[in-house]
């Protein structure tokens, strides 16, 4: 991934309901989820989703194939991983212990420790 598309990618996130369906959509992996339960899920209008999604699917960050009527929206898992790359190909310079911990905790602060 370079620089254009990242930042293209960052700013398709840069939105709570694009973040919102790019998170849900990730939860619910590959097979995708059709457009239609992807705006009742979220409580968001069909034409506005379908504006979201159009940013999203130029972004790089989902995919879409249709079924029938229907068209299912998936997250790009290749271009999650390369994005998620990008911003850390150049954080740990050979200390791999700052960049130990990323995923589901990252970013949480921990609970203070008890002094006696």
């Amino acid at each position: 991934m370079d620089e254009t598309q990242a930042t293209q990618a960052l700013g398709a996130l840069a939105q709570p309901t694009r973040l919102a369906v790019f998170r849900l959509l990730v939860r619910e992996g590959p097979e995708g989820v059709p457009a239609g339960e992807v705006a009742e899920r979220l409580g968001v209008q069909p034409a506005t989703l379908s504006f979201h999604l159009a940013q999203m699917e130029r972004s790089g960050l989902l995919t879409a194939r249709r079924s029938s009527r229907q068209i299912f929206y998936a997250a790009d898992f290749a271009a999650m991983r390369a994005l998620v790359g990008f911003l850390l190909d150049d954080c740990c310079h050979g200390r791999p212990e700052i960049c130990a911990g990323l995923g589901k905790d990252a970013g949480r602060k921990e609970p203070e420790k008890e002094t006696l």
